[in-house]
């Protein structure tokens, strides 16, 4: 397969449409444990936009940190996957992404596609979908057992979607989801959220729904928050995080609070050991949406992976308006 194939390549310093260009690049050298995947849709993350602004003037990179296809060719080290196979993954950071008609993805962190499920509802899962399990139970370490109150603040955002699900589907806790708008709202209360609260009085609207405060945070907005949750939290509580900047965390010390951080890139760009758990926690979920435990959080699909999709899917990112994933298929 020594003949290029087409990559949507990011710029830095440029906006709008400019900032993607199509170009024609080698196809992607296996490593031994690696799938060669024939892309067929692909999901917009915040992380793409953050490293997008991050680029200087003259720097490019591949972005793309989800991907629905079919697999190509087969590692030699590769086990589990066969060519033909619908696959659904997040990708690596420190790798050329998946905004490509072929792209090479580890076979560890990849899983079967939901069979339910399009391409571009497969495409919106991966990487929330490993966000949230690894919040949930790697970091929080909650059970079928659990009982208590969850705290999602973002419940309408792309990690907060599918850890609402994931919380009622496998734990015994009580989920009190943040979300402003009419229209997100609604969406967080049809995923499952026993009580859904606002975000611009967190402290009031919290504990006038649970009054005898909460046991665990999600946290996609910590800046500016602390104070709200260090009064929220019994004591011992716990609060998993995403965003980068979440401001000085030493009022939590009083209660005993824990504060984790939340990176699911962390396990392949360190070649953890454990590195195949989040191919085993794709294929858990996929098995949870085909019994219909779990849906997807597709809010939005664009045709035609391009410099005009990939501009208006980051702009709708940008906005702070999107209730769900946005996904764009490939002709």
């Amino acid at each position: 397969m020594s003949h290029p194939t087409t990559a949507w390549i990011a710029h830095g310093g440029r906006t709008g449409e400019d900032a993607f260009t199509a170009e024609r690049v080698p196809v992607p050298e296996l490593r031994p444990h690696d799938l060669l995947v024939r892309v067929r849709a692909v999901s917009v993350n915040p992380v793409d936009t953050k490293v997008l602004k991050r680029l200087g003037d003259g720097e490019s990179k591949q972005l793309g940190y989800d991907a629905a296809g079919v697999v190509e060719a087969v590692g030699e080290r590769a086990s589990g996957f066969a060519v033909g196979d619908e696959v659904y993954y997040a990708g690596d950071i420190s790798r050329p992404g998946t905004n490509a008609e072929l792209h090479a993805v580890d076979s560890r962190i990849v899983a079967h596609k939901p069979a339910n499920l399009d391409w571009a509802q497969a495409a919106a899962l991966p990487l929330t979908t490993i966000t949230a399990w690894e919040s949930l139970f790697d970091k929080l370490r909650l059970t079928a057992d659990s009982r208590g109150n969850l705290l999602v603040v973002g419940g309408a955002g792309g990690v907060g979607s599918v850890l609402i699900q994931l919380a009622k589907a496998l734990t015994g806790v009580t989920v009190v989801a943040t979300a402003s708008r009419d229209e997100s709202r609604a969406f967080v209360r049809e995923l499952g959220a026993d009580q859904v609260v606002g975000h611009r009085n967190l402290r009031d609207e919290v504990s006038a729904v649970a009054p005898e405060g909460v046991r665990w945070i999600f946290s996609s907005f910590t800046a500016g928050n602390l104070d709200a949750y260090q009064q929220l939290l019994q004591p011992f509580g716990e609060i998993v995080a995403v965003d980068d900047d979440p401001g000085p965390i030493g009022a939590l010390k009083t209660k005993a609070l824990s504060f984790h951080w939340e990176y699911m890139f962390a396990r392949i760009i360190h070649e953890t050991p454990d590195v195949a758990e989040q191919g085993r926690l794709l294929a858990r979920t996929a098995q949870l949406v085909e019994q219909g435990r779990v849906r997807t959080t597709l809010g939005q699909r664009l045709a035609g992976l391009g410099p005009e999709t990939l501009a208006e899917a980051h702009q709708i990112l940008r906005s702070g308006t999107a209730v769900g994933k946005v996904s764009i298929t490939l002709d």
